[in-house]
């Protein structure tokens, strides 16, 4: 899936080099860095091109500060030699108040990895005139590295919503068809200046700034945000995007339905898409559970992606969103139909999760501990079965081993070669946990679903995270609540939503005091955004989901039909 945070890279700005301190090396956690030590070669792993007027670097952490070698070139490419510096810049403790003299730097375009030899390798786009060069294999402490390069002071936080859609035939309610997506990508493509994505002869995305339009593996509609300031700028963003979608379908006779999980077809009937990665994971999701098709083919959701300041801060938002992602789960429930009949789920796309591939999804109750971290999160993810690499414009199957593997060049499926941060990255986009970290965190638990509600997931995530005050009140609400607590809301809520029983009462009241720190957040934040909660504000007050108003449709007013819902929830 298409992400809208760009690659490791740091850029430092030269008028503000006096004011940092550096040293030549990282020293052992214990010592501080000291100015003027020599230079250990070992130690230096990357180094960078730049255009005059900038150094560029790549950040790599050993103990407690990061190592960063620099080289400033001409245009012409030709070497300075009297510019070539070997630096260490400290941090302390993954704090991103150094940050804001070492800003990084938004290559739009390209995703950027390092490869053994010094080439570079560029995903789905061309180089740009940023190169990064790699001089020696990456380390674990570079994969550490590469999340704490998220880090952003407040003012410089986002929003990106990502949303997931399913296109249907007018007259035949039948999934669209390959030939039928790539009319509509290439007809959007012409009409409103998106640059096509292709892979070999295939349509399957476009690009248009910081935006992006994908395809999940069943054709699944799916826009990736730009990183927004105000929840203003997304719901305009997600009313642009449907109007040219619109205007593309209506001529075409295709309608798009917002609702979790596929209501009325089954699996043999929905098309695959073209895209070498699905191949591998349709291939591999039967070995690991039962429901990983249903997921790859008739699911639809819609997250929101938000910032941190520091490691300690990603901690609190990682706990907080992971505690409360059952909450959400069931403001958002939107998925009680499977193949024309009601499922018993109120979230049949949460439920599938449950059952997709244990190694990779999950409430990560190691979250929880205190010795969490980025380190510890790369722990978590080198250990995660791998689906692919991507070599020379083709997946390779590299299903069931590992990165850290990888890290060591022994992948059976490219014996010998080693890791590019590229890699890494692509590795990350195949975690499915309820949240998930990459540079930002991805808030991951809702079902799809109209477009009031495509604006109401990303207020009530904002509310919550980007409010100190709100953020610390969840933080104390469930601060007791325990593994055992959590893993049973996440088993119980896609049956029975806000009517969970939980401790002394019902997640309703949970919900209902969450909602509330969500709307007080909004309001502190000054941008008049509170109103984009009424989706989920009527859903708390009465207890009763989304999923519960569509089965009350259906066993009254559709008379138990189940092909009303695509005109109920028409975009």
């Amino acid at each position: 899936m298409p992400r809208y945070f760009n690659p490791l890279i740091a850029k430092l700005n030269t008028s503000a080099l006096s004011s940092l301190w550096f040293c030549s090396v990282p020293t052992p956690k214990s010592l501080p860095c000291k100015p003027n030590q020599k230079p250990s070669k070992q130690l230096l792993g990357f180094s960078f091109v730049a255009v005059p007027g900038a150094a560029m670097a790549l950040i790599s952490q050993t103990g407690s500060s990061y190592c960063i070698r620099t080289e400033v070139f001409s245009r012409a490419g030709n070497v300075d030699a009297s510019k070539l510096k070997d630096n260490c810049v400290g941090f302390s403790s993954f704090s991103c108040n150094s940050a804001r003299k070492t800003q990084i730097l938004h290559m739009d375009n390209a995703g950027v990895g390092l490869t053994r030899r010094g080439s570079v390798v560029v995903a789905a786009s061309p180089p740009t005139e940023d190169a990064v060069i790699a001089t020696e294999p990456l380390t674990k402490e570079d994969l550490v590295a590469y999340l704490a390069s998220g880090c952003k002071p407040k003012e410089a936080w986002r929003i990106g919503t990502e949303h997931e859609k399913f296109g249907f035939e007018l007259k035949t309610l039948r999934p669209m068809k390959y030939e039928q997506i790539s009319e509509l990508l290439n007809g959007i493509a012409e009409r409103f200046d998106w640059e096509k994505v292709m892979e070999g002869d295939y349509i399957i995305g476009l690009k248009q700034g910081k935006q992006s339009i994908s395809l999940e593996p069943g054709g699944q509609f799916e826009l990736s945000g730009a990183p927004l300031e105000t929840l203003h700028q997304t719901c305009a963003e997600v009313n642009s995007h449907l109007y040219q979608v619109k205007a593309v379908t209506e001529e075409m006779g295709i309608g798009f339905l917002g609702i979790g999980f596929q209501p009325k077809w089954g699996l043999k009937d929905i098309p695959m898409m073209p895209k070498g990665r699905y191949q591998i994971m349709k291939n591999y999701m039967p070995k690991v559970g039962t429901l990983g098709l249903d997921m790859m083919f008739r699911t639809c959701t819609v997250q929101v992606n938000l910032d941190f300041s520091s490691e300690a801060d990603m901690i609190r938002k990682f706990r907080a969103g992971l505690a409360l992602q059952p909450i959400a789960t069931a403001l958002f429930a939107n998925s009680p139909f499977t193949e024309g009949k009601p499922n018993g789920f109120l979230s049949m796309r949460s439920q599938i999760w449950t059952d997709t591939d244990n190694n990779r999804t999950g409430m990560l109750p190691f979250v929880f501990d205190d010795s969490f971290g980025f380190e510890q999160y790369v722990d978590y993810a080198l250990d995660v079965p791998m689906y692919f690499v991507y070599r020379n414009k083709k997946y390779i199957d590299c299903t069931g081993m590992t990165f850290r593997d990888f890290l060591k060049g022994k992948l059976r499926c490219i014996p010998g070669e080693l890791p590019t941060l590229n890699d890494w990255e692509n590795h990350l986009t195949t975690l499915f946990p309820e949240v998930r970290l990459k540079r930002y965190l991805e808030m991951r638990g809702a079902d799809g679903g109209p477009w009031r509600r495509l604006c109401a997931l990303p207020a009530f995530w904002v509310g919550i995270l980007y409010d100190e005050v709100s953020l610390q009140n969840v933080l104390d609400i469930t601060a007791d609540w325990t593994p055992e607590e959590r893993q049973m809301l996440r088993n119980k809520v896609p049956i029975t939503g806000l009517k969970t029983p939980f401790r002394d009462g019902l997640l309703k009241h949970v919900a209902q005091d969450v909602v509330k720190l969500a709307k007080d957040g909004l309001e502190r934040r000054g941008y008049k955004e509170s109103g984009f909660l009424n989706e989920v504000a009527e859903v708390v007050r009465t207890g009763v989901t989304p999923a519960e108003r569509l089965l009350e449709l259906y066993n009254g007013k559709w008379e138990q039909q189940i092909d009303p819902v695509f005109e109920e929830l028409l975009y």
